[in-house]
């Protein structure tokens, strides 16, 4: 027996939520809003939030970011040892040879290697997965840009990417990216991306959390899917990139006048180590939720351990807001098959209601994503969260309430995505609300760069989610599909570029690597870690004991 598809144990806390909702649906109709935190208030709310919790984060004791306090996962890592004894690698034997070497395979890096390839040089991306298995994928609610020619301008884009990110952002990144979102917006229309539009043939837009104009424009809930759809097809149609799929790098090269060179790759087939030789590289690996910061759960793809991170820290790129991690409202905490999976704040946007276990709304839909989910939390942690059967705890996402407020057949269109992987569990959530709980979902931070995606490495240009500056220490919806679209174009024009006209022949060189190693030993860190992670681990150790010979993808080879 179920209830509305859900265990019958979800029975009386689902019609709390009904007996709750046509007054909600009311107030709704009417425009009334549950009244947006002040100032203080959400600073005062952020004490909830993961990031502010001390016992999670330690000092780096080595690197270009010695003493900065960051999570003990992304420490684990960069005080691990290499993959690779640069000792062994025989750099003079050149597997592979190009002017721009892509390392990533998400949006990032194939917007990147397009425009490296339209500004004439030859491009090779090395990916850890499949062309396309990245971030951008699992991307849904949409892609912020101010296109509208009333009543918004960069100028409101700029101020709430500022306000969202505590105004701790680099501004000139900022700046930089707002003014040109639109074009990039433009220019992706005309690959092809299927944006929603009205029956004008005007893009659809709404508000987001943090935003003060409705610039949020969106492809149904697939946003993401549909936008690497659209430029993987056109890059795998382009004779001057080649891809190399499930060859992650492990090591960045360099050569004896100090500029980026290239990578160590790793065959994931064959198990061989081989070398990219590059005129320009750059590094677009994603995120890293599959670190499970602070025992979360993510929304990220099975890719997303920080590689990134790793490989341009070794090579001495300093870290910037690595610090903050974004931790999304509503990721699902039940059915527990589906467990993180981002739910789209578009739901929330649209008007579908946050209520605790007795039906109650108890926040703003729209506040930005750090002070919600903090306000998640406290209403948990005070016993006001929906328990389910194995003693995990959410809050409702009243997702019923938009058939009531835009007409039957709203959620299932307009959300297709989600209504078909809930349908396929028995739940449709035209009907049945939603149970969430904060769930591990971008990194804020990364490796610091400027406005031109150049890193304090020449050679070495960084776009997308292994960046840090643009959010500050929070990202509002949709700037992050825009984020790898601007600086994806930027950094392959700026890399097709340095391999034209900057770029220096030169011995090959893994001497920052044995440098790093030395530091390790001098700082007195004993280790077995070895990083880059390249795949997360989820074998048990009970089960572990009794493999008895499986070689494990973290150990050295």
């Amino acid at each position: 027996m179920s209830y509305l598809g859900y265990p019958d144990f979800f029975e009386p806390y689902i019609k709390k939520v009904e007996q709750t909702r046509p007054a909600r649906v009311e107030k709704r109709k009417k425009g009334e809003e549950f009244q947006f935190m002040s100032l203080q208030e959400r600073q005062d709310m952020l004490k909830y939030h993961p990031d502010y919790k001390e016992e999670g984060r330690r000092e780096i004791k080595i690197g270009p970011s010695k003493g900065y306090r960051i999570a003990h996962e992304f420490v684990d890592l960069l005080e691990a040892r290499s993959r690779v004894d640069p000792d062994k690698v025989d750099l003079s034997g050149v597997d592979y040879e190009t002017d721009v070497l892509v390392i990533g395979g998400g949006g990032a890096a194939t917007v990147a290697a397009l425009i490296a390839e339209e500004n004439g040089a030859q491009v090779l991306m090395a990916t850890k997965l499949r062309h396309g298995d990245s971030n951008t994928m699992m991307a849904e609610g949409g892609i912020q840009a101010a296109s509208k020619g009333e009543k918004d301008s960069p100028y409101y884009h700029y101020l709430d990417v500022l306000g969202g990110g505590h105004f701790k952002n680099d501004p000139d990144i900022v700046a930089a990216f707002v003014k040109q979102a639109p074009d990039a917006l433009r220019w992706l229309e005309g690959l092809g991306v299927m944006f929603s539009k009205s029956p004008d043939g005007r893009l659809g837009a709404m508000h987001g959390g943090g935003t003060c104009r409705k610039r949020m424009h969106y492809c149904a809930d697939l946003s993401g899917m549909e936008i690497m759809r659209t430029v993987r097809d056109e890059a795998r149609n382009r004779k001057d990139i080649r891809v190399l799929e499930f060859s992650p790098a492990v090591e960045l090269i360099l050569n004896e006048h100090g500029q980026c060179a290239g990578a160590v790759l790793y065959n994931m087939e064959t198990e061989e180590y081989l070398v990219a030789r590059a005129k320009a590289v750059i590094l677009a690996t994603g995120g890293s939720g599959r670190l499970h910061v602070q025992g979360f759960m993510t929304t990220n793809h099975y890719g997303a351990t920080a590689d990134g991170i790793v490989l341009g820290y070794r090579a001495g790129v300093p870290l910037s807001f690595l610090h903050t991690v974004q931790y999304h409202p509503t990721g699902v905490v039940f059915p527990e098959q589906i467990e993180g999976w981002l739910i789209t704040e578009r739901f929330r946007s649209e008007g579908s209601d946050i209520v605790n276990v007795h039906g109650e709304k108890f926040v703003n839909e729209r506040e930005p994503r750090d002070v919600e989910s903090s306000r998640f939390i406290k209403e948990c942690v005070d016993g006001k969260g929906v328990p389910t059967p194995t003693g995990k705890v959410g809050v409702w996402l009243d997702s019923p309430m938009l058939d009531i407020l835009h007409g039957e057949g709203r959620v299932r269109t307009a959300f297709v995505g989600k209504w078909k992987v809930y349908d396929r569990l028995g739940i449709d959530i035209s009907k049945a609300p939603m149970l969430v709980y904060p769930t591990l979902h971008y990194q804020n931070g990364g490796l610091k760069d400027n406005a031109e995606c150049e890193t304090a490495l020449p050679g070495l240009y960084v776009s997308g989610e292994v960046t840090g500056g643009l959010h500050g220490e929070n990202r509002l919806m949709g700037n992050s599909l825009m984020d790898i679209v601007v600086f994806g174009r930027i950094a392959g024009r700026n890399a097709a570029t340095f391999a034209r006209e900057k770029a220096r022949d030169g011995e090959l060189t893994l001497k920052h690597v044995k440098a790093y190693l030395k530091e390790l030993k001098d700082a007195g860190v004993v280790t077995d870690r070895v990083a880059p992670m390249l795949l997360p681990d989820y074998t048990t150790s009970q089960v572990k004991e009794k493999q008895l010979t499986v070689s494990y993808l973290g150990t050295l080879r």
